[in-house]
């Protein structure tokens, strides 16, 4: 605190944010049609069958790191509750998807809400750069406020110092309050979780929140009316009304907890309300981040100048507004809900471990490679060049954030899929390098790959040639509990997308 009463920073902050929300969007009224129950108002966002929580994590880290070019993480800490792997690092796949170096850890922190809260707490109390990563699928049984209330989405925060690049909101500090006492709970293995009446965790919630604003508030030397803008995450909708009831800040200050139109992404909610909220703030605005699991953590941070240039790839607003509905029916068919008739088609085998670790950079990272003396580019990469033959003369070609166009496709009804049909292309990717073609292919876009790839969180009735697509990260299938991710491609709807397409 300085001699004027302004909050000193600790010097760290949030260097970028990003948010991932998923396509699909399911209407809450259309659950009692068919459950007989349970509903409501408002719509929750629906990650789609090839999505799991890994893949969320890398779709919102990339939005984050799109954003902020030349500063690379040097940890990288993933949080989620509903993790795609048990007994091996989950936010290793998110590694080889990145491309990071291999001298930066990846860590996961698995188990409860409060394990992203502690990530980001560790990355702003630490020494360096960290990217630290949410994401959750929020599953409830037909009927259940769980089902309705909840939302899969996926946030990544960037944390470091000025020495890493500039900090678009300083962190001032925060408390913590820990309090052990069980209202919600899920073994592992079981689908749904479980609650206790509903007012003994409120009052338990309530306790610890305003422990942890009170000693926040201390800690920095702010007072309740300096605060512009504050958001509570947490899973008892209750405790977090309520709370938002008591900060005494002033009117207008607590901000959207995004439950009408996303819903409540567990371990991911933290980093989406903050992105949000610095998505509105000014420069200089006080910012409260306030956390509700297994007691409460308070985050406090302060705008700078550096915020009003910061250009987020896809913000959660534009994301919010751009999603499709999604039919009841189907949505408890990706989940394991609703058992219905399989593909007629023998299932995928598994994945070879060993030949995925010989193409990392391709099947992870979408890297392919470019002939040096002609500059034909090959999705994927080749030894032999396909343009005057030479042979292991390439150059790595990165090519997950290049834009494509279909030029042919097909709608297999026959391929195996957990959700048919099956929508395959020929897109033809752009150039990475640049520059415009002397002939109408391309759309006078220079060409760089060309590439037979699945397209997503599309219709088929919607593919149309010439459509402009962007890869993205999924989950192609699961043979013997192992996942084989790779590359699929969507349309083009985001406005930065539309842009350059």
């Amino acid at each position: 605190m300085t001699t004027d009463g302004t909050a000193v920073s600790t010097g760290r902050g949030i260097l970028g944010y990003g948010a991932y929300l998923p396509y699909r969007r399911l209407d809450r009224k259309s659950i009692a049609a068919v459950a007989g129950t349970g509903g409501g108002k408002g719509t929750r966002t629906v990650a789609s069958f090839d999505e799991d929580t890994t893949t969320l994590g890398v779709e919102a880290a990339r939005n984050t790191l799109r954003a902020t070019p030349g500063i690379r993480p040097r940890a990288l800490l993933f949080a989620t509750v509903a993790p795609a792997y048990a007994d091996r690092t989950n936010a290793t796949v998110m590694h080889a998807a990145l491309r990071l170096d291999g001298s930066v850890p990846a860590m996961d922190a698995t188990g409860s809400v409060r394990s992203a809260a502690g990530l980001l707490r560790l990355a702003l109390d630490g020494a360096s750069s960290s990217l630290v990563v949410g994401a959750d699928i929020r599953v409830g049984l037909p009927g259940s406020g769980d089902e309705a209330a909840g939302g899969d989405g996926a946030a990544a925060l960037l944390v470091g110092s000025p020495a890493d690049g500039p900090v678009l909101a300083e962190y001032l500090g925060g408390a913590s309050a820990t309090a052990e006492f069980v209202d919600r709970w899920r073994t592992p293995g079981d689908v749904r979780s479980k609650l206790w009446e509903e007012k003994f965790g409120e009052n338990n919630y309530l306790a610890a929140g305003r422990q942890a604003w009170t000693d926040a508030l201390k800690a920095t030397g702010l007072t309740a009316d300096q605060v512009a803008h504050a958001v509570i995450a947490g899973l008892h909708g209750r405790a977090v009304a309520g709370l938002g009831r008591r900060l005494g800040v002033r009117e207008g200050v607590l901000g959207d907890d995004l439950a009408s139109t996303v819903g409540n992404t567990g371990a991911a909610h933290p980093g989406l309300l903050l992105s949000a909220t610095l998505e509105r703030s000014e420069p200089g605005a006080v910012v409260a981040l306030v956390v509700l699991s297994d007691g409460a953590d308070v985050f406090l941070f302060r705008t700078t100048d550096a915020l009003a240039a910061y250009r987020p790839t896809r913000t959660v607003a534009e994301q919010i507004a751009g999603g499709a509905p999604l039919p009841y029916g189907k949505y408890l068919a990706w989940r394991g809900l609703l058992p219905v008739e399989p593909p007629r088609r023998p299932e995928p085998a598994r994945t070879s471990s060993s030949a995925a670790v010989r193409s990392v950079e391709w099947k992870y990272g979408f890297v392919g490679s470019r002939d040096r003396e002609s500059g034909a580019v090959h999705l994927p990469p080749q030894r032999v060049s396909m343009t005057g033959g030479n042979v292991d003369d390439m150059e790595p070609v990165p090519s997950a954030d290049v834009l494509g166009t279909v030029k042919t496709f097909t709608v297999d009804r026959m391929a195996y899929s957990p959700s048919p049909p099956v929508v395959f292309a020929v897109v033809d990717f752009d150039d990475p390098a640049g520059g415009e073609t002397t002939s109408d292919e391309g759309g006078g876009r220079r060409v760089g790959g060309r590439l037979p790839i699945e397209l997503t969180d599309m219709d088929a009735t919607e593919v149309a040639i010439g459509d402009r697509v962007e890869p993205t990260f999924r989950r192609l299938g699961t043979a013997d509990g192992i996942h084989n991710y790779f590359w699929k491609a969507r349309p083009v709807r985001t406005a930065r997308a539309a842009e350059e397409a």
